[in-house]
């Protein structure tokens, strides 16, 4: 990246993103954090300068510095995300591990956290503002959409299909075809082995919905 990074967040997978874009041999200039007992101090050297709305900060995203968006909380990415679109006319920049391996014809949108070790097979999608954990492995032909979180070790098979908003906890395996509701969320070391629905929350294996 031509621009130095500004990450927003400073607490959850702001470190691992830190040590993203050292992978990369980019140049991460600060964390920004709604925690003020954080500012001021540092993470691996790199320091938390202020609050995510202060503007002295802000105007120097698009300009001087990319932005990325650090929050592990879907509605507090979502604002901070949306802060950035409508006061700086920016999207977020992708943070993807040098060790991921991406297809050469996946897709991938915005913002999205890849972290290490990471696979994403041949006509995969990718939405925007993701957040996949180390070792996630993404079969050909899945479609995941915008602020789904998929864990650490997941396995997620051929043609499924992830909507908005879903939780894929670690360890899971979701079968071949497939469909994540929106805002599901799947347990850790699961197996789904059919489609669940928007806002259910299944466990086991097989999985079964929890009421």
């Amino acid at each position: 990246m031509d621009k130095p990074i500004i990450i927003f967040g400073a607490k959850g997978i702001a470190q691992p993103a830190l040590e993203i874009f050292n992978s990369n041999e980019a140049v991460v200039y600060g964390f920004l954090e709604e925690d003020e007992k954080l500012h001021g101090s540092e993470i691996n050297t790199v320091p938390v300068l202020g609050h995510p709305e202060d503007d002295g900060f802000l105007k120097l995203i698009g300009k001087k510095t990319e932005a990325f968006v650090a929050v592990d909380d879907a509605k507090y990415r979502k604002f901070i995300v949306e802060l950035l679109n409508e006061r700086r006319k920016v999207q977020p920049v992708n943070a993807i591990h040098s060790t991921a391996f991406i297809s050469s014809d996946a897709a991938i949108g915005h913002g999205n956290f890849i972290n290490a070790r990471v696979t994403l097979g041949t006509g995969t999608e990718i939405g925007q503002h993701c957040i996949l954990h180390t070792g996630a492995i993404i079969d050909h032909h899945v479609k995941v959409a915008d602020y789904v979180q998929i864990g650490a070790g997941s396995i997620i098979n051929s043609e499924v299909t992830i909507e908005e908003g879903a939780f894929i906890g670690s360890g899971a395996t979701i079968v071949s075809g497939v469909t994540i509701g929106k805002n599901a969320r799947i347990g850790a070391g699961s197996v789904v082995i059919s489609s669940v629905g928007a806002n259910e929350t299944v466990f086991g294996n097989p999985a079964a919905k929890i009421k």
